[in-house]
């Protein structure tokens, strides 16, 4: 084979080659080092503040501080709502190293529960990571040392310091303070709705219901912002800059708190309502719900069982029965209907009308029933309300017709809103040819009307709703409006709201004003007064009316046995009061549920309610509250 012959090598060619690949790659990393200074130069030079603040912000958080809520107090300066310091156990769960294990260690130091464990996992599962989350509420002295001795174990775990709402008198105040709770997405729609997204930031927490819900706007604040510096557990280092909060505005109402908790006493196990109001000015000084229950099972998380035992229950708890109780008025609304027969000249205060114990419709068979079952005789105006006569009214009310019951009841404030500032009330039933045609589609029949003459039938009122009807009577027909709050506090000035009246109820004649009063002054002032045995020896002047609403219809032919009765069948008791007669200050509603008679049951829960008002209105004069206690500004 032949041997191929080496070519001879030319270094002038290899040497040209040699130099263009140096250049090339000379060029190349020439063009690499400008990108690398270009670059450079974009970051330190053009992207220094965006690189800064992403930089800070690992190293710097902004905090939004929540204002304190504003204090309750009642109108003698006692604290019925406040603010208590608590510690939480919170992580913030992309900071912690292996969450899962975590838990389980945080379990065998603090004893967590299994709802408390349920509780974070599913707060966690639909959480964002960046977002702390509550592992556990109100923390012990204990339990806060010691995980502070081990906290360096829990990366991204800490104890948050707050102040929760804390309401010392438990369920006697429920149904006027309701509670405050965590911000739930349908709270989150209305707050974004207002625009007030801003004002909420770093607040958990929201008027529910009562005086905290209504005066939400008032007791919250506006928040403040805190900057600080933090290292890489999350742990604040120290703080660059703080602007405070604005605290709420403290609030204190009309409630008197030893008329309350007497009041609460005197309905003891009974379900329904107490209302005391003063005559003069429409300020609330006692409202009384029962049963009740405590609130501040609402502030730290009420469990799902508690929950449902509550909204589950046959005594309603939840509901306010002095605002949103609907029971038939029964014979406390006499006194109006007597208003209405005077004004419209159906009756004079001579007309009598015989009672036998029935009255019949005009040609009909069907007969009404008097509460006695052998009658009271003759009788006029004055002896049929301080007897309750219902064969009066049966025939009185048959004269007038719903056409004219029905506008001036409303007059009174039947069938509407009493104007209390609570939002939760209800206008409860005043009845109409329009209203039943509405509702049923029938027609109104006289039948109807003889129920609505004696506040039986379709005819349901709340006992706010009494209580302003009665403060009217009282004042010979000023209509004022029911209020709780009495003065906001801030830190540079108390502010006094105005209650103006509304339009006045006029009659033909200032005498039938007199005529209703003093036959409601006979109600307890007379031997045959159904409330006499209640406040015939008491030392002040009192009117009042009776009343016994009957829950189930009874047929004619059958007689009202309270022992083979259910309980929840039974009559409810009514009572409605005013004193003193000649110059009235106080007005007092109480209906007793499934009672008995008024006279009986409600009446002496009046009678003791009025003793303990002036007995501490006589005291009222030696009895100046701590300044302190007033306002936390001083």
């Amino acid at each position: 084979m032949k041997r191929k012959r080496n070519s001879i090598r030319n270094h002038s060619a290899e040497s040209a080659l040699f130099m263009r690949r140096t250049i090339v790659v000379f060029l190349g990393i020439l063009f690499a080092v400008g990108i690398l200074f270009t670059n450079l130069y974009y970051l330190q030079i053009n992207s220094f503040d965006t690189y800064k603040t992403r930089s800070n912000a690992n190293r710097i958080s902004v905090q939004t501080v929540p204002p304190n809520r504003g204090l309750i107090y009642d109108r003698n300066g006692v604290i019925l709502a406040e603010n208590r310091p608590v510690y939480s156990l919170q992580v913030i769960a992309n900071k912690a190293n292996d969450l899962k294990n975590d838990i389980k260690r945080l379990t065998k130091l603090l004893s967590l529960t299994d709802d408390e464990i349920e509780k974070f996992n599913k707060n966690n599962r639909y959480s964002r990571s960046f977002k702390a989350i509550t592992i556990r509420d109100q923390l012990t002295p204990e339990e806060v040392a010691l995980f502070t001795v081990n906290q360096h174990l829990f990366k991204g775990f800490s104890i948050q310091a707050s102040l929760k709402r804390y309401y010392p008198f438990g369920n006697a105040f429920t149904h006027v303070l309701g509670y405050i709770a965590k911000i739930n997405n349908r709270d989150l729609e209305k707050i974004e709705a207002k625009g007030e997204r801003a004002r909420y930031q770093g607040t958990h927490y929201i008027g529910k219901l009562g005086i905290e819900k209504y005066y939400e706007d008032i007791l919250h604040g506006q928040p403040g912002q805190r900057q600080v510096e933090v290292d890489s557990w999350g742990k604040v280092i120290r703080t660059l800059s703080f602007t405070a909060p604005t605290p709420g505005k403290d609030i204190k109402l009309n409630i008197d708190i030893n008329l309350q908790l007497k009041a609460q006493e005197l309905l003891g196990d009974n379900r329904g309502s107490i209302i005391l109001m003063d005559a003069r000015n429409g300020s609330i000084l006692s409202l009384v719900s029962a049963p009740s229950y405590d609130p501040n099972l609402f502030v730290t998380g009420i469990s799902q069982k508690q929950y449902q035992a509550l909204l589950e229950s046959r005594d309603r708890p939840l509901i306010n029965r002095a605002t949103q109780g609907r029971y038939p008025p029964a014979s406390t609304i006499k006194p109006q209907m007597a208003l209405l027969a005077l004004d419209e000249k159906v009756i004079t205060e001579e007309t009598q009308v015989y009672d036998p114990g029935w009255w019949i419709v005009p040609n009909s068979k069907r007969r009404f029933r008097d509460w006695k079952r052998w009658g009271h005789g003759l009788v006029d105006v004055f002896h049929a309300i301080e007897q309750s006569c219902d064969t009066f009214f049966y025939d009185t009310s048959y004269k007038l017709g719903i056409d004219r019951i029905e506008p001036f009841m409303r007059l009174f404030g039947f069938g509407e809103y009493s104007g209390l500032d609570l939002a939760e009330e209800t206008k409860a039933i005043m009845p109409s040819r329009d209203w039943k045609r509405s509702r049923f589609n029938q027609p109104w029949y006289d039948g109807d009307t003889i129920s609505i003459g004696i506040g039986q039938g379709y005819w349901t009122v709340t006992p706010i709703q009494l209580t302003k009807a009665t403060a009217m009577l009282a004042r010979r027909g000023d209509n004022i409006k029911p209020h709780i709050l009495q003065s906001i506090i801030s830190a540079d000035e108390t502010v006094t709201p105005k209650y103006d009246t509304s339009k006045k109820v006029t009659l033909a004649s200032e005498r039938y004003w007199e005529i209703a009063l003093e036959a409601m002054q006979g109600v307890t002032s007379k031997r045959r007064g159904t409330a006499y045995r209640s406040f015939g020896d008491a030392d002040y002047t009192v009117a009042g009316k009776s009343g016994t609403a009957q829950v189930i219809n009874i047929k004619e032919d059958e007689v009202y046995d309270a022992d083979k009765i259910s309980e929840r069948h039974r009559d409810n008791a009514m009572f409605i009061a005013f004193a003193p007669f000649e110059s009235p200050e106080i007005v007092a509603t109480v209906v007793l549920e499934n009672a008995g008679g008024g006279s009986t049951n409600a009446a002496p829960i009046a009678r003791a309610l009025f003793d303990e008002y002036f007995k501490e209105k006589n005291k009222c004069h030696l009895y100046q509250p701590p300044l302190q206690r007033i306002s936390k500004y001083g």
